[in-house]
């Protein structure tokens, strides 16, 4: 294993942060995948699953049984990390921009397209070669003019020419659930069939450009530029995994889930080793435009009918929304079958605040899909 280190850029006089990187196997053999843990830094699920997992990589490199090279970021947001306020931690958006530290990732492909007319051909693999020599350059090129900006350019530097990207996240109260682009179903089934995941949700589009969709993204979108004319892979499966709620941080949770991510590397060929028996899905993907997010109808103290990971049917009740002082009490119910598979952990809802969240089979959402 190799660590490395990847300084910020400095915010102020006598400051700066370090980014640290781990590197097993051998970069340019086999596949790359790449791992990254709590971009939004107050979750923490993602740490301790990657803490566990480092040993079982280093046993595997020093077996001679990684067959690709893995490189795993275990704090992704040391902004993040340091962001406190009274005593409560703060690590989805940063202090001093308000920007979500999982949006505004840089859309390469338009910038791609310019550099590789003209040098495609007919060999897919090639073409493979060709756009992330591409994605490489282009990134050299950007120059990050605040720490916020350095950090994502350091992530994505690491991650977008990997073949796997995997962005370990989690919900307030939550079952294991994932995001994944559309056109990458296929190759992400047996990730979801390995964690036990409830519910994966794509989309092409999402809204935000959050990290993951900034990976995989690039591939889809060069495929429909170039479409009849070039045969462009989807060779990058990028994954944002919710790690269930955020406050589940236990050993024995991280460990099996390491274990569980160890499975998939296993399967993917980067680790030699017995392909673990594939397990059953627990439910088919569903379009992230199809996911309701059940608001409350107006401020009040919520009662939940429905746990994480229950199967609920149109018009199921959901949640009560109390009143005290009005005297008033309402029942809010889905308008949506599914898997209710995340919730607010707060107990007191303000109007118009999205309480539960239901995957449905049936899109019907249009524009920015992910909440803020």
């Amino acid at each position: 294993m190799q660590t490395r280190f990847h300084h910020l850029l400095s915010p102020s006089i006598g400051t700066q942060r370090t980014l640290k990187s781990l590197h097993f196997g051998e970069a340019g053999r086999g596949e790359k995948v790449y791992l990254q843990a709590s971009l939004h830094a107050d979750e923490l699920p993602g740490m301790l699953v990657l803490h566990h997992l480092r040993p079982m990589l280093e046993a595997a490199e020093a077996a001679g049984r990684l067959r690709g090279e893995i490189v795993v970021v275990p704090v992704a947001n040391p902004i993040g990390l340091a962001q406190t306020m009274m005593g409560d931690h703060m690590g989805r958006f940063e202090f001093a921009s308000g920007e979500n530290f999982n949006r505004n990732y840089p859309d390469l492909a338009p910038l791609i397209e310019r550099q590789i007319v003209g040098k495609l051909g007919t060999d897919a693999k090639a073409n493979t070669a060709l756009i992330r020599s591409a994605i490489r350059e282009q990134l050299a090129a950007l120059a990050a003019r605040t720490e916020l900006e350095s950090l994502r350019l350091t992530l994505m530097s690491l991650a977008a020419d990997a073949d796997v990207v995997l962005d370990l996240h989690c919900d307030l109260e939550a079952v294991l659930h994932l995001y994944t682009g559309t056109p990458l179903w296929a190759q992400c089934e047996p990730l979801a069939r390995y964690t036990g995941a409830h519910a994966t949700l794509l989309a092409t589009e999402s809204g935000g450009h959050p990290f993951d969709e900034a990976c995989g993204q690039t591939w889809w979108k060069l495929a429909e530029m170039f479409k009849g004319r070039f045969p462009i892979e989807p060779a990058c499966l990028a994954v944002t995994i919710e790690l269930r709620s955020e406050n589940e941080v236990t050993h024995e949770q991280a460990q099996a889930d390491a274990g569980r991510l160890y499975a998939f590397l296993v399967h993917r060929g980067v680790i030699a080793d017995e392909v673990p028996a594939m397990p059953a899905l627990l439910q088919p993907a569903t379009p992230l435009a199809g996911s309701e997010s059940i608001v409350a109808p107006f401020p009040g103290v919520v009662s939940f009918y429905k746990r994480p990971g229950d199967w609920v049917e149109q018009g199921d009740a959901i949640f009560d929304v109390i009143d005290p002082l009005g005297d008033r009490c309402e029942t809010v119910r889905s308008q949506t079958a599914g898997v209710l598979y995340a919730r607010e952990s707060r107990r007191y809802a303000t109007a118009g605040q999205w309480m539960a969240k239901v995957a449905g089979r049936v899109a019907f959402k249009t524009g920015n899909l992910l909440s803020a």
